[in-house]
């Protein structure tokens, strides 16, 4: 069996995607598929295990463009709509194999049952609705998904707590605008890390792009890939000539092996 990881990108872009709804920005009318964004999301299989970090808006269309026959767990980063907003399209998986785990912070886990509350509820069960198996994380806990130790990392999106996740040698992270140093401890030796660059301006709770490339000096990762890009980031090619050379803009369905 292929001991090897792949990393799949199902969606690259800010809360509103790329092309945004109305917007005649030139990014927006890219005909460049680089330049056409979901809402953020990355799919990681190893063996015969697939877990998501988040599951947004665009969730059901980004699994009709990559199949997977099961899906072992959805790990969330935070509460927000774009990160959350597809659960109910776990369906389809549930009705397949059963109740679906899901891991987040508890302050994720009672939001997701104050707006899902069909999904959690214990009794008069609509029969259409799927079901979850919850677990709490805590950032100095790992969590065990197949035969790996996940790492969760505890990063801030302005105040809000957000917790990023290393998977061996990869590390995802989105909607970080600042980390503690304890934390950036556990990034060390990785070889691939994934973080966002929302924009080339200063934004109060994302990194920009050159807060995003001094983070990932500091981290010193041999590869790291920008996510969570909006259109104000500018076009993908011309951003991706300007970075350095073990740095990239990741884009919807780019895929690494690891």
């Amino acid at each position: 069996m292929d001991d090897r990881m792949t990393i799949t990108f199902l969606g690259t872009g800010t809360s509103q995607g790329i092309p945004v709804i109305g917007s005649k920005h030139p990014v927006c009318l890219s005909n460049d598929p680089r330049d056409k964004r979901l809402r953020v999301s990355v799919l990681i299989s190893w063996k015969n295990y697939n877990y998501v970090i988040d599951c947004g808006p665009d969730f059901r269309q980004q699994m009709l463009a990559h199949p997977i026959d099961k899906l072992d767990g959805i790990l969330f980063t935070h509460e927000h709509a774009d990160h959350t907003a597809g659960i109910d399209d776990i369906r389809p998986f549930f009705f397949r194999h059963g109740d679906i785990p899901i891991y987040a912070h508890k302050r994720v886990i009672d939001s997701l049952k104050r707006r899902f509350d069909y999904i959690f509820a214990d009794v008069d069960r609509y029969p259409g609705a799927p079901a979850v198996q919850v677990f709490e994380i805590t950032k100095d806990n790992p969590i065990s998904l197949g035969d790996l130790n996940v790492i969760p990392i505890e990063v801030f999106h302005n105040r809000l707590q957000v917790f990023g996740y290393r998977f061996g040698e990869f590390i995802y992270l989105t909607d970080m605008k600042r980390a503690e140093e304890e934390e950036i401890k556990k990034m060390k030796g990785a070889k691939v890390l994934v973080v966002n660059a929302l924009r080339i301006e200063p934004h109060h709770s994302h990194l920009n792009l050159e807060e995003a490339l001094e983070f990932a000096k500091k981290v010193g990762a041999d590869k790291t890939y920008f996510t969570h890009i909006s259109h104000l980031l500018g076009f993908h090619a011309e951003v991706e000539k300007s970075l350095p050379n073990n740095v990239h803009l990741a884009y919807d369905n780019l895929q690494l092996i690891i």
